[in-house]
């Protein structure tokens, strides 16, 4: 009824994206059969989009039983369904094939979720049961909202054929006209939106790239790959440059690396932040990565040395929220006091960054260029000519994203960035040496049983902060101030590690992390009258939890997609914002 009443799979053909706008996601059968057509269709857009609101989601099982009445459904609930967690009031983003479907759930009442997002649909489907049982879905407020997504054209569908409804669609611009339902209704409506008078957008028109070309990425950390893996998948040509031979030669080439969420009991804005950050990068790591050697679902416990294990208000263990005060059980499992404050993260992970980046690189449409230093960017008509310190072109591209860590400010100067040394210990696991299987963080982390390129478990702990310095060389302070650390996060890994430490048989890597003035990343244009030259930087310790997020804003941004976040969490990472 949804796709028949708005045109579809036959408007779509040919279209490099389609946007789906969804009131009441429910079972989610909608999303399903759409997802179904996209797949049956060889001329499907590269990308589609379908964003739903839901006050009150179900259960996994649930969907998975809704579902079980369609065989041809079966595989893709199943796959909805593994990601259908941590489903907190706010938005979500839920990846599938490759990331070329992209659903977004906006779970809360309809019209603030509208209120919080602003894109051009192509389609809306308007199914929030009937006007009598859900009259806020379906106020003339509500239906004023949706018909702020609408362009000259967007189709619509429903099931209801109230005359309030109806009234109102006509009302805000559409051309309505009942047609024949399917059973047991015996009508729906579908229509078009086509207004009789000239509609004028508040605020600026987004910017729309229906054709992507060429673009090049400085750099080639976790920030670089992701924007060019990101913008790779909806048809760009992406040339990733660094000064250095190989991929992850910076702060990314961290050994193992920690993704753990920042919780507050105001659920402040890093929170939310981390939390979106974390599903976008979860669903990148289950797609490309082996788990038990690329990374390791096992969950974060994070020591609060100050006592403070508060979550916000409605939090439980039951509850959709994946962090809670750590139990005793979790504790003793560490080998920590059954009484120390500490908070449960259980979406959290250890990660080998440069096996993420690696894999980002390999993705179709991308290449990567090792040993090529960008001295200066130059600006002609139609895009952007790099070229190295001898005055040699490097390549001639439509666009280029900065994304070169504390190095970004040789091309953005205008931008508050603070290089901010970091370093860690780490070492060989020998025989017999009990550390904790699960990571810990707080006052610096602990991470064991990561095996290395050959299978041997390693360790690492630390790390240190230096901010303005970007100096490489190891010192003997910071290893001391990281023995000190690792002692008061977990005594007894301290001492189990003390002979190694005494022996030399630890090592210490070093890396220069890029913060911005705020401590949030940086992700947008860099100066509104040099077009197409965007940043994607500053991610700071948080480049694991915030790369595939930011990644996929800016590309959302070029495309009039979408966002993978409010409206406010989205300028909280805006380059305008400072």
């Amino acid at each position: 009824m949804f796709l028949g009443g708005c045109g579809l799979p036959e408007a779509w053909i040919g279209q490099p994206q389609w946007l789906i706008l969804e009131t009441g996601f429910g079972l989610g059968l909608n999303f399903l059969t759409t997802w179904q057509a996209w797949r049956a269709d060889a001329g499907r857009p590269r990308m589609l989009h379908f964003v739903s609101i839901e006050a009150h989601p179900v259960s996994a099982e649930d969907l998975l039983r809704a579902a079980g009445a369609y065989p041809e459904l079966a595989s893709l609930a199943r796959e909805l369904a593994a990601q259908w967690h941590g489903l907190l009031p706010g938005f979500h983003r839920l990846a599938f094939d490759e990331g070329r479907v992209l659903l977004t759930l906006c779970i809360g009442d309809v019209q603030p979720m509208l209120r919080a997002q602003r894109f051009d649909a192509d389609s809306i489907f308007l199914d929030g049961f009937s006007p009598q049982q859900n009259p806020a879905m379906w106020s003339e407020d509500t239906l004023k909202a949706v018909s702020r997504f609408a362009r000259q054209g967007t189709r619509i569908a429903t099931w209801t054929i109230a005359r309030t409804v109806r009234d109102a669609l006509k009302q805000f611009g559409f051309s309505v006209e009942r047609d024949q339902g399917l059973p047991p209704k015996r009508d729906c409506l579908r229509g078009v939106f086509a207004p009789a008078w000239t509609v004028r957008r508040r605020g600026p028109v987004p910017e729309r790239i229906d054709t992507p070309g060429r673009c090049a990425v400085i750099g080639a950390g976790l920030a670089g790959a992701a924007v060019a893996a990101s913008l790779a998948r909806r048809g760009w040509q992406v040339t990733v440059l660094d000064a250095a031979d190989w991929p992850a030669a910076g702060a990314s080439g961290l050994p193992v690396g920690m993704l753990a969420p920042h919780v507050s009991p105001d659920d402040a804005l890093l929170s939310r932040l981390t939390r979106a950050g974390i599903r976008a990068t979860w669903a990148e790591l289950t797609r490309l990565l082996e788990e038990g050697r690329d990374w390791r679902a096992s969950g974060v416990l994070e020591r609060r040395p100050d006592g403070d294990t508060r979550v916000p208000a409605g939090w439980s263990e039951s509850g959709p929220n994946e962090s809670w005060p750590a139990s005793a059980g979790q504790l003793a499992a560490v080998r920590l006091p059954g009484d120390a404050p500490a908070l449960w993260h259980a979406r959290a992970a250890w990660v080998r960054p440069h096996r993420l980046i690696a894999a980002w690189l390999r993705q179709p449409g991308v290449e990567f260029r090792g040993g090529c230093k960008v001295e200066r960017l130059e600006r002609h008509a139609s895009g952007w000519q790099l070229f190295d310190p001898a005055g040699q072109l490097l390549i001639d591209v439509d666009r280029v994203v900065i994304a070169a860590g504390f190095e970004s400010d040789r091309f953005a100067p205008r931008l508050p960035l603070q290089p901010v040394r970091g370093q860690v210990a780490w070492g060989h696991m020998a025989d017999g040496l009990e550390l904790p299987a699960t990571p810990l963080n707080g006052d610096g982390h602990l991470v064991a049983h990561v095996p290395d390129a050959e299978g041997t478990p390693i360790w690492l702990a630390g790390a240190t902060f230096d901010r303005d310095s970007t100096d490489l060389a190891p010192t003997d302070a910071d290893s001391d101030a990281n023995r000190e650390r690792l002692a008061r996060l977990h005594p007894a890994a301290a001492s189990a590690l003390a002979p190694s430490f005494a022996h030399g048989q630890v090592n210490a890597w070093v890396g220069i992390r890029c913060a911005s003035s705020d401590r949030r990343p940086l992700v947008g244009p860099l100066d509104a009258d040099a077009g197409g030259l965007w940043a994607c930087t500053a991610l700071g310790s948080r480049g694991l939890s915030f790369a595939a997020l930011c990644a996929e804003l800016l590309a959302a941004q070029w495309h009039a997609e979408p966002l993978p976040l409010p409206a406010t969490l989205a300028k909280a990472l805006s380059t305008q914002r400072l």
